[in-house]
C-alpha cells in the first residue's frame, strides 16, 4: 500500500481528545447550497490584459563573461600584453551592454479557451491560448507557461511556448489535458520577457483564472445494489421480512375477519373447505446513507500509479447512488472526515444533480489527502445525529486499520444496518504489504462473522463484478 500521508494517534478519536477541526464545523458552509452554486457556474473563455505579478531580475547570463574579461584585463596589465587587453575590452563591452539594456515592458492580452469546460472523467480536453502584444515595443524573446492545475496531466503537446512578438502581433499555442473528477482552476499565464542580450528578464503573471469542472454522469444501467432486510412498513420497492400487500408470494395463513376477498386462496378453499389468506412480501422504501472514509490514512493505493481507495470509493458511490435511487430509495451522502460533509437523503431530478456535483466537487471527497487528522469519534457522532432509526449505512472504506472496523461494529450494535464496500488497497511486493493484506482480510472475516456484509472490491474489477461475486456469500 502507498499513501501520501500517515495517520497519527489523533485518529483514534477518544471522547476527551482535542479536535482542531471543531471551530471549522460551526462555520462550515451548507453543502447543498455550495452544490447548487457549483451547478450554476460555467467555464467561459478568459480574456484579460491585467498583470497580476511583475518582477525584474538579472539572469546572470553575462556574469561569466564579465569575470573572464576582468581576469584578461589583469593578465594583460601584469604581462604588458596587448592580446589579453583587447579580449578583455570586448568582454567588458558585452557585459556592459547587458547591464545597461532592459527588457521591454509586458503589455499582453491573454485569451484562454477550454474546449469542454464540463467533461467526463478521462476525456481529453483541448486548451487553446492566444497571447497578443498590446505594447509599442517588440518583445524579442518571450517565453510563456500556462497555469495548468497540478492534478491535470498534460497528454498532448505542451503548455510551454516561445515567440517573438512585434507590436500588435499575436501567437497561439494549444495542448490537451486529461480530465479528472473535481473542480479545477487554471492560474494566470506566466510570461517571461528578455531583451536581445538576455542579461535581464521581466516575469509577469498575466490573465485571470478559468475553470474546468469534471462531473461524472450516473450510469444509465447500474447493477443492483444489495441492502440488508428491513422490517419497517413503508411502501416501496425493497422486499422486507413482513407479509402483507405486495407482489411477491410470502406465506399463507388462516383467514381473519376483514381480510380482502382478493387475497383469499379460493383454490385451497375449494379443496379443503378452509378459508386461507395469501400474504405477499411487503415492499419498502429505504433511507440509505453512502458514507466515505476519507481520512488522510485512507488515501492508499497498491502503487503510486493507481487510483487510491478514496478515489475508487467515490466512483463506486456514483454507481451505488444510481442503483439505489433507481430502486426507489432515498439516498444521502456523508463522510468520515475532519470537517462536516453531508447531503440529506432524497431522490428525484433535483437531488440527483445535487448528488452528482457533490460527489465531484466537495473538498472532503477530493483525491488529495486532507491536511488535518480526523477525530473518528466526533465524525461518527456527527453522522449518527443525521441518521434515523431505519437508515441503512453503506460505508466505503479500505478497512486498513481497526478503527473503522470497530466503528462499523458499534454502528451495527446501535441498530443501524451497515453494509461495507471495501476497495482493496493492498499490494504484495514487500513483506510489510503482505502483512497488511493479511490483517485486512482478518478484519473482513471478523465483520462477516458478526453478520455484517462486506463487499471486498479487488483493484482489477469494477464494482458490478464485486457485487455479483460477493452476493453469493449473503442474501439481503
Amino acid at each position: 500500500m502507498t499513501t501520501n500521508e500517515r495517520s497519527t494517534d489523533d485518529e483514534h478519536g477518544r471522547p476527551g481528545a482535542a479536535d482542531s477541526t471543531e471551530t471549522r464545523e460551526s462555520s462550515a458552509p451548507d453543502e447543498q447550497g455550495d452544490v447548487r452554486d457549483a451547478a450554476d457556474a460555467d467555464a467561459t473563455p478568459v480574456e484579460s490584459g491585467d498583470t497580476v505579478t511583475v518582477e525584474e531580475h538579472p539572469t546572470e547570463r553575462w556574469y561569466g563573461v564579465g569575470m573572464l574579461a576582468l581576469l584578461g584585463l589583469g593578465v594583460g596589465v601584469l604581462t604588458d600584453t596587448a592580446a589579453p587587453l583587447l579580449a578583455s575590452g570586448f568582454g567588458l563591452a558585452f557585459a556592459g551592454y547587458g547591464a545597461l539594456k532592459s527588457p521591454p515592458p509586458l503589455d499582453l492580452t491573454v485569451e484562454r479557451t477550454i474546449g469542454d469546460p464540463t467533461p467526463e472523467p478521462g476525456d481529453y480536453v483541448e486548451v487553446t491560448v492566444t497571447v497578443t502584444n498590446d505594447g509599442e515595443r517588440s518583445v524579442p524573446d518571450l517565453r510563456l507557461i500556462d497555469g495548468v492545475p497540478d492534478r491535470l496531466g498534460v497528454v498532448e503537446e505542451t503548455p510551454r511556448h516561445g515567440a517573438v512578438l512585434g507590436p500588435g502581433d499575436s501567437t497561439t499555442f494549444a495542448y490537451a489535458v486529461r480530465a479528472e473528477r473535481g473542480a479545477f482552476e487554471f492560474d494566470g499565464l506566466t510570461a517571461v520577457a528578455r531583451d536581445v542580450s538576455g542579461a535581464t528578464e521581466r516575469v509577469a503573471v498575466v490573465g485571470e483564472r478559468s475553470s474546468l469542472r469534471c462531473v461524472a454522469r450516473f450510469p444509465t444501467d447500474p447493477p443492483p445494489f444489495p441492502l440488508r432486510a428491513q422490517t419497517v412498513q413503508h411502501t416501496g420497492r425493497y422486499p422486507g421480512d413482513a407479509g402483507g400487500a405486495g407482489l411477491e408470494f410470502y406465506a399463507t395463513r388462516e383467514y381473519r375477519r376483514g381480510d380482502p376477498l382478493s387475497r383469499v386462496d379460493w383454490n385451497r378453499t375449494a379443496r379443503t373447505g378452509d378459508l386461507t389468506t395469501v400474504d405477499f412480501r411487503v415492499e419498502q422504501t429505504v433511507r440509505v446513507a453512502l458514507v466515505f472514509d476519507t481520512r488522510r490514512s485512507a488515501h492508499l493505493a497498491p502503487s503510486p500509479h493507481e487510483p487510491s481507495a478514496v478515489e475508487r470509493a467515490v466512483a463506486g458511490g456514483t454507481t451505488a447512488y444510481a442503483s439505489l435511487t433507481r430502486a426507489g430509495h432515498d439516498v444521502g451522502l456523508g463522510a468520515v472526515a475532519p470537517v462536516d460533509c453531508w447531503l440529506a437523503p432524497g431522490q428525484g431530478d433535483t437531488h440527483r444533480e445535487e448528488a452528482r456535483h457533490f460527489l465531484a466537487t466537495h473538498p472532503v471527497l477530493s483525491p488529495t489527502p486532507p491536511a488535518d487528522d480526523t477525530n473518528v469519534y466526533r465524525a461518527t457522532q456527527r453522522l449518527k445525529r443525521r441518521l434515523t432509526a431505519e437508515t441503512q449505512v453503506v460505508l466505503f472504506s479500505p478497512l486498513h486499520d481497526d478503527l473503522l472496523a470497530d466503528t462499523v461494529v458499534r454502528l451495527d450494535a446501535h441498530g443501524y444496518a451497515v453494509v461495507v464496500v471495501s476497495p482493496d488497497p493492498t499490494a504484495i511486493d514487500t513483506t510489510g504489504h503482505l502483512v497488511a493484506r493479511g490483517e485486512r482480510r482478518m478484519r473482513i472475516a471478523d465483520l462477516r462473522s458478526r453478520g455484517i456484509p462486506v463487499i471486498d472490491w479487488h483493484p482489477d474489477e469494477d464494482l458490478g463484478h464485486a457485487l455479483v461475486r460477493t452476493r453469493r456469500r449473503w442474501s439481503p
